[in-house]
């Protein structure tokens, strides 16, 4: 029996709270140890989901964030791939490094948000309304990456600016990869909620300044906790 297959036989139930952030944790501890060890390939959705007790999107989100980190990598058709026991040190999201994304979006977002507050229509505002309120009763992790993605969207859009629109929606598969690795690693889901309400209310009020302000600490807060991450001597050792 090889040590996946030997690995796999062992049921570990999951708290469903923190679901995804434990399948993710107790995988990527499987291949640090080298329980599962470079090139073996994981086992499918389906019998993941029946080691853990979990609903296959919830392992689809962990190892959506392995393969953030570089750990791992899903080739169509064959499968998901053990690459590296040991994180890579510049996080990556298809198109865009955590770099990429930390140095501009203060430079796109903020401003878009600022001018949302003044263009926004009353269709738009309602729409990145409804968003926080789908986001604060969303508890699927995936679902609400795609509220996430959505949301920062249409701050974009409702800014009247169709550069800002463009790049954002350009960048929405890497920052849709980034809020994923951000639940999983840092349970970020209800702080994000506080602060994209924050924003929306902002832009509702018709306050520029506060609109900026808000997205500026929101993104303030996703700058810390990734180069927390990126620093993570856990991580990188």
């Amino acid at each position: 029996m090889s040590a996946g297959v030997d690995w796999l036989s062992e049921t570990s139930p999951i708290n469903r709270k923190s679901a995804a952030e434990s399948v993710f944790e107790d995988l990527r501890m499987a291949i640090v140890s080298g329980r599962l060890t470079v090139g073996t390939r994981l086992p499918a959705e389906t019998h993941l989901a029946g080691k853990y007790g979990v609903s296959r999107p919830i392992v689809r989100e962990a190892l959506r964030s392995l393969q953030t980190l570089g750990m791992t990598q899903t080739r169509t058709g064959s499968g998901t791939f053990v690459l590296t026991d040991r994180p890579s040190p510049e996080l990556s999201y298809g198109g865009y490094s955590a770099r990429d994304l930390i140095e501009a979006r203060p430079y796109i977002e903020v401003p878009a948000a600022g001018w949302a507050a003044v263009r926004r229509t009353g269709e738009q505002m309602s729409r990145i309304l409804k968003l926080c309120d789908a986001m604060d009763a969303q508890e699927d992790p995936h679902k609400w990456v795609k509220l996430d993605s959505e949301f920062h969207s249409a701050i974009a859009e409702a800014s009247g600016n169709s550069l800002f629109a463009k790049v954002v929606a350009d960048a929405r598969d890497s920052l849709s990869q980034q809020s994923g690795l951000l639940n999983i690693m840092a349970d970020r889901r209800v702080a994000s909620n506080v602060e994209h309400r924050l924003i929306a209310e902002a832009i509702a009020a018709g306050s520029d300044e506060t609109a900026r302000s808000a997205m500026e600490a929101h993104l303030g807060q996703v700058k810390q906790i990734i180069t927390a991450i990126m620093r993570d001597e856990n991580l990188v050792r």
